[in-house]
C-alpha cells in the first residue's frame, strides 16, 4: 500500500494562515498556493475552512470550488461543518471527502446520516485523541473511510481501521509501517511541502511505497530518433480528444513517470518544460502507453485549462477536411452544443431562442425544465420510444441552458456522477 504525504491548508478571510492558533498569513493566494502542492508532491491536501460566519463560509466554498478546478489532486474539505448540508456543500465545491469534528458532539451525530447520505467513501472524522475515536468506534467503522488524528499519534489499539496521523516534528518513520496507517500529514509535511518527492524518496529508502511513480519499461527499452527524442501524442482521457504533440527526452520521460505530470523537452528552447509551470495547465498522466514500435507514446490525461498556447483547448482547431455522419461520442456532443449555448451567452445573436430565455431569466429557464420534464413522462406512456427520444434531447438542452447560468460544466456534472 502506497503511504500518501498531505499537507494541511488553513483558510481564513480568503487568505491561508499558518494554523488554528496562527493568524499568520502565508499566502493570499489559496489556489496558486494549493496548486503547488499538488505539483510538488502532495497525494491530497487536507483544508480546514476556519471561517467565522455565514457569509465568509459561502465565500470560503467559493474558493474551495477554485482550489478543486486548479488541480486533479484530492482535496479533503474540513472545518465548519455544522449540518448536512454543509457536507453537501463541500462535495459540490469538488472535495472528494469531507472530515467531521469529533471534538463536536452535534458533528459525532452527524457521521451517520453523513455516511448514509454520501456514502462511507466520502467521509472522515478528526479526532484530538484515540479515546474520542475509539469511544464512537463502532459508528466511525461503520460510516467512514477512516479518521485523521489530531495530535500525538499512538494507534497500537486500533490496527483495525485506517488513520491519517495529523503528527508534530518528532514524527518515528515506524508509524508508517502500520497496515492502520495509509498516509501523514500536519507540519511534519507543511515543512517540507515545497518538495514533498525528496520527502518519498527517503521514504523508499527505508522501505516504505509512496506514490512515486514506476515503470518496468525503461528509456532504453523505447526507439528514440537521433536526437535522443520520442514524440508524444497527449489525449483527453475523459473525451479522448488530441490535445497536442510534443516530445520527450529521457530525463523528461523519467520525471513524467515519477511525478504523474506531462514534462517534454522544447526543441526551440533546448530545455525541459513542464506544461503548466508558466500557465497553471498542468496535465495530470491519467495512463502512458508506447506504440507498437515503441518509437512514439500516447499519454491521457487530467488537462487543467487549455493546452495550447493559443488558448484554444486543443492545439488541432485548424480545419483541413471534415464530412459529416458517422457516430460521435456523446460526450463531445454535449460540450459541442454547451460551447454553442455558451457563446450565446457572450455574443448574444437576433432571433436566438437560447438568447431568448437568457434574457427572460432564470425563472423562465426553471419553467421550461420543468415543462420538459413533464414531457418526458407524458412520452414514455407511449410504447413508441421516438417520442420520448425527443422529448429527452429537449429537457437536456434547456438543462445545459440552466448549466450555463449557473456557471457549471459537464465536467462537473460527469465529475459528481463518477463519484457515485
Amino acid at each position: 500500500m502506497n503511504k500518501l504525504l498531505i499537507p494541511c491548508v488553513y483558510l481564513k478571510n480568503k487568505t491561508l494562515i499558518k494554523g488554528f492558533s496562527d493568524n499568520a498569513v502565508i499566502s493570499d493566494d489559496p489556489v496558486s498556493y494549493c496548486t503547488s502542492l499538488a505539483v510538488n508532491g502532495a497525494d491530497a491536501i487536507l483544508l480546514f475552512d476556519l471561517s467565522d460566519d455565514d457569509d465568509e463560509h459561502e465565500e470560503a466554498l467559493l474558493t474551495v470550488r477554485a482550489i478543486t478546478r486548479a488541480t486533479d489532486t484530492p482535496v479533503y474539505g474540513a472545518g465548519n461543518i455544522k449540518r448536512l448540508e454543509d457536507v453537501k456543500k463541500l462535495l459540490y465545491a469538488g472535495c472528494r471527502k469531507v472530515a467531521l469534528n469529533m471534538a463536536k458532539q452535534t458533528n459525532i451525530d452527524l457521521i451517520e446520516e453523513a455516511g448514509k447520505r454520501f456514502s462511507k467513501n466520502k467521509v472522515y472524522v478528526c479526532a484530538d485523541s484515540l479515546e474520542q475515536i475509539l469511544d464512537n468506534l463502532k459508528v466511525i467503522k461503520e460510516n467512514t473511510s477512516g479518521a485523521i488524528l489530531l495530535g500525538k499519534l499512538f494507534i497500537e489499539k486500533f490496527d483495525e481501521i485506517p488513520v491519517v496521523p495529523l503528527i508534530n516534528d518528532d514524527f518515528n518513520i515506524d508509524i508508517l509501517k502500520k497496515n492502520c496507517v495509509y498516509g501523514i500529514t500536519g507540519d511534519v509535511i507543511n515543512n517540507r511541502a515545497d518538495d514533498l518527492y525528496s520527502m518519498k524518496d527517503e521514504l523508499e529508502r527505508d522501505g516504505i511505497d509512496t506514490s512515486i511513480g514506476k515503470t518496468t519499461v525503461a528509456w532504453s527499452d523505447l526507439k528514440c530518433d537521433k536526437d535522443g527524442l520520442i514524440p508524444v501524442i497527449c489525449q483527453d482521457s475523459v473525451t479522448s480528444q488530441v490535445l497536442m504533440l510534443a516530445y520527450m527526452n529521457r530525463e523528461a520521460y523519467e520525471k513524467t513517470v515519477r511525478e504523474g505530470i506531462m514534462t517534454y523537452y522544447s526543441r526551440s528552447r533546448k530545455c525541459l518544460w513542464r506544461k503548466g509551470d508558466t500557465s497553471g495547465h498542468y496535465q495530470y498522466v491519467k495512463s502512458l502507453d508506447s506504440d507498437c514500435d515503441s518509437d512514439a507514446l500516447l499519454a491521457k490525461v487530467v488537462q487543467i485549462g487549455n493546452a495550447c498556447h493559443t488558448g484554444a483547448y486543443s492545439c488541432f482547431f485548424n480545419e483541413i477536411i471534415r464530412k459529416e455522419g458517422g457516430k460521435t461520442n456523446p460526450y463531445t456532443i454535449l460540450e459541442d452544443v454547451m460551447k454553442v449555448i455558451l457563446d450565446r451567452k457572450e455574443n448574444p445573436k437576433e432571433g436566438s431562442y437560447t438568447n431568448y430565455l437568457f434574457d427572460k431569466g432564470l425563472d423562465k429557464i426553471l419553467k421550461k425544465v420543468g415543462e420538459e420534464a413533464t414531457e418526458i413522462v407524458i412520452a414514455a406512456k407511449n410504447p413508441e420510444p421516438e417520442e420520448s427520444k425527443y422529448e429527452i434531447a429537449d429537457f437536456l438542452y434547456h438543462v445545459m441552458v440552466l448549466m450555463a447560468v449557473k456557471g457549471l460544466t459537464w465536467d462537473d456534472v460527469m465529475e459528481e456522477l463518477a463519484n457515485r
